[in-house]
């Protein structure tokens, strides 16, 4: 079952970014996830089940 991720969520990752951020904001949903470092505001699109292997933790959701 596919982690529930909503625009705007704040996740941490396992790996490290090179600029030193784990942290990463979600801006697109789908079969593929577009997340915004939070350190250099590069942007990268992820096929989905990749990108929930890669989550840590959420830290901030914007779930109501």
């Amino acid at each position: 079952m596919p982690i529930k991720l909503h625009l705007g969520d704040i996740v941490e990752l396992k790996k490290e970014h090179p600029c030193g951020s784990k942290q990463w904001e979600i801006t697109r949903t789908g079969a593929d996830i577009r997340a915004k470092c939070l350190g250099c505001g590069r942007q990268v699109l992820v096929p989905r089940p990749k990108f929930e292997k890669s989550i840590r933790k959420i830290v901030k959701s914007l779930e109501i």
